[in-house]
């Protein structure tokens, strides 16, 4: 049935990586009880990447161990409460690095007061620095036993073979992971920080091996806690004055013929639409107008929020030049009809990659594949008028 809102915007456009079917309960993240009770269960399930790429079956699904599977490699992390186990904190250590994703509340798991589901955590197999040790050792056997499985250890980012639901999990993790694993010292003093909130958080420990640590600016201060960090980033489909042309961009580093949405990052002291006019005349020299948000995408590469938006250009200021910004090799406006056949060309491929087939050969450029946000942008303007105002 059709609200006010989508009369006036159209339906909601679900995005990759986004639409996360595990509640995260994060309020539970320092409930050690509960995590305790959640990752030893037998229920819970372990999403499980090596080199920040998850473990993937060759239906396409990812691959979920158990906690009989891992329980050699990471114990009970959550045996003793947060203040104890920081309390215990030793820097010559190598310590697993987990991820809680939260609970499949449709079904059975653990419970916790009102809340009860399917528990997800998140495990790290990359080696640690001394493959030797007991955990090094451990790790190495569960690639291993992911790999005699049958399953790889899959690039997401250029092979979309996730479903939605879970590519979206294996967005939270990697956020969260990669977020930990560039974080290993403190940013006030240098020492080594320690993960904990179930990887939701850093914390500089006062002590190591029960010995005071000197003074660090962190401590004695609001808090001691580092948090994972979120780029907002600008991806936007620029469509011309009179609104049959549509404004793609060729990166340097892209495949020959391939074309795409201009983007780029947010500057501090910046709204998102000052941020989409700025970008797209330093890298194009075309200037904007109106700018329209239409939707968002996480990108966990590192830590991006992709926020995609609709602008138009003025009508004296269409004229493109690369003379600002060296990234762009090449920006052309394409006709609505080009830019219509290589969608539905991209539409019959998954691998963002995969540029060179013969299906491409009645059209002159190449976009993205449809679970790209940048796809989604296109197809908004060139099919769906997104543009447009609605009546």
């Amino acid at each position: 049935m059709a609200t006010p809102l989508t009369k006036r915007y159209g339906e909601s456009l679900r995005t990759y990586f986004s639409g996360n079917p595990l509640n995260r309960v994060s309020f539970l993240r320092g409930d050690y009880k509960f995590l305790s009770d959640a990752i030893t269960s037998p229920s819970a399930r372990f999403l499980v990447v090596n080199n920040l790429d998850p473990a993937v079956n060759p239906d396409g699904s990812l691959l979920f161990l158990s906690f009989d599977d891992v329980k050699a490699a990471i114990g009970n992390p959550f045996e003793k409460s947060e203040e104890e186990t920081i309390a215990a904190w030793d820097s010559t250590k190598e310590y697993p690095l987990i991820v809680f994703l939260g609970i499949d509340e449709s079904v059975d798991g653990v419970s916790h007061e009102k809340y009860s589901g399917l528990p997800y955590f998140a495990l790290n197999l990359s080696s640690p620095k001394d493959v030797s040790t007991p955990l090094g050792s451990a790790l190495a056997e569960l690639v291993t036993k992911v790999t005699g499985l049958g399953a790889t250890f899959s690039q997401i980012r250029v092979n979309y073979v996730l479903n939605y639901a879970e590519a979206a999990m294996y967005a939270m993790a990697r956020s969260y992971m990669d977020w930990n694993l560039r974080n290993p010292h403190c940013a006030g003093c240098g020492a080594k920080t320690m993960s904990v909130n179930a990887g939701g958080k850093r914390v500089c420990p006062p002590t190591d091996r029960g010995t005071a640590l000197g003074e660090c600016p962190t401590r004695g201060a609001l808090t001691n806690i580092s948090f994972p960090r979120t780029d907002p980033t600008i991806i936007v489909a620029v469509v011309n004055s009179t609104s049959d042309k549509l404004l793609l961009g060729r990166n340097k580093r892209f495949p020959t013929g391939f074309y795409s949405c201009l983007a780029g990052f947010l500057e501090p002291g910046e709204s998102i639409e000052e941020a989409v006019r700025r970008e797209v005349w330093e890298e194009s020299g075309v200037k904007l107008g109106k700018v329209a948000i239409y939707a968002s995408q996480p990108w966990p590469y590192p830590s991006s929020l992709m926020i995609g938006a609709i602008g138009e250009a003025l009508a004296d200021g269409e004229k493109i030049h690369l003379e600002h910004d060296p990234e762009l090799g090449d920006a052309q406006w394409f006709d609505f009809a080009v830019v219509q056949k290589a969608l539905d060309n991209a539409e019959l491929k998954s691998n963002v990659l995969d540029v060179s087939e013969q299906m491409y050969a009645n059209c002159p450029i190449k976009v993205p594949p449809s679970k790209a946000i940048a796809h989604n942008l296109m197809r908004a303007v060139v099919y769906d008028n997104a543009h447009l105002p609605k009546i």
